[in-house]
């Protein structure tokens, strides 16, 4: 009874503190002009489809000269009001700023007619999504691999000024013999400055509810961090890669039972007031620590990517 209404409370509070849907930004300068003028589409061959959604369709290419595979990421405009084109537009200015062996290379970028198109690095294994889906469950070794690489990249993304906010399987790609791991899709992140504190809206609604952290679901709430000072700004990278990792081990979104539809209320009950959902017995206690370093509900007590790369679970002699 006791859950029950701390529950009802609970759902009560969120009806009213969903936010308003932002106003329209103004109007974004297209720069229509190719960014690398060295490679043109001629060279290359469409030879398949990798994935498609409302926004847009990744098309797989073969490069004729060198037989080597690029993915082309094309994306559908909007009017330029819209922040869909806002976020393409900082999606390629970022994209600009990166190199790191764990981020999908961007080799050039172009807006043509009414879309944007971005030639990316190709991986051949797809999303990590897939790859836990045929595995069922992942080794702890090969977890431990994967959150290495994934923690690798997440501290150069902070380091400079980075963050990320929808670190999910779906965005790390890989390939396939070698267990190559690196992050994608950064429509959503942004670039974090001193003057951005006071004009942005670090805790926005941006991303999958899945796997948002609780400071993020919930900014009113207790848990110490609003994203607007010192590391809390990427620990919501840090919390989405935990819920990523015990996803991948137990084979199922871990805050719903098995094949439960998520919906909005139950997610942000079950992320910003259950506790958190326990490990099979299976577990090693390395594995169980890292998750536990990953997924605390204080932001100051949640470890940082450069803290993780130090945890026994990622550092240890586990074999793949």
């Amino acid at each position: 009874m006791a859950a029950m209404s701390a529950k009802k409370r609970f759902l009560l509070k969120t009806e009213i503190s969903i936010p308003k849907r932002p106003p329209l930004l103004p109007p974004v300068l297209i720069m229509a002009e190719r960014l690398d003028t060295q490679r043109q589409l001629s060279e290359f061959e469409k030879v398949g489809i990798l994935g498609q959604g409302s926004e847009g369709i990744v098309y797989k290419l073969l490069h004729r000269s060198s037989s080597s595979f690029h993915a082309l990421n094309v994306v559908r405009l909007r009017d330029e009001a819209s922040q869909l084109t806002k976020q393409i537009h900082t999606e390629a200015r970022i994209l600009e700023k990166i190199h790191s062996p764990y981020v999908v290379k961007c080799d050039s970028f172009f807006v043509d007619g009414g879309n944007m198109s971005f030639l990316l690095e190709y991986m051949d294994g797809g999303s990590l999504a897939n790859f836990a889906k045929q595995k069922n469950h992942s080794s702890e070794p090969i977890l431990a691999k994967i959150a290495e690489q994934v923690l690798q990249g997440l501290k150069y993304l902070h380091h400079e000024k980075i963050v990320h906010r929808d670190i999910k399987p779906s965005n790390l790609l890989i390939n396939r013999n070698s267990l190559q791991v690196k992050i994608t899709d950064f429509g959503v992140r942004r670039i974090v400055s001193r003057q951005d504190y006071n004009n942005t809206d670090y805790n926005s609604y941006v991303g999958t509810c899945a796997y948002m952290s609780p400071e993020r679901l919930d900014p009113d709430g207790s848990y110490g961090g609003n994203g607007s000072d010192g590391d809390g700004l990427y620990a919501g990278d840090i919390w989405s890669l935990g819920v990523t990792m015990l996803e991948c081990y137990m084979g199922y979104f871990p805050f719903l039972p098995p094949g439960q539809n998520p919906d909005w209320a139950a997610l942000m009950f079950a992320i910003s007031i259950e506790d958190l959902p326990s490990l099979p017995p299976t577990a090693s206690p390395q594995f169980q620590s890292f998750i536990n370093s990953c997924l605390q509900k204080e932001v100051s007590r949640r470890w940082t990517a450069s803290q993780l790369l130090d945890h026994p679970f990622v550092n240890g002699s586990l074999s793949v």
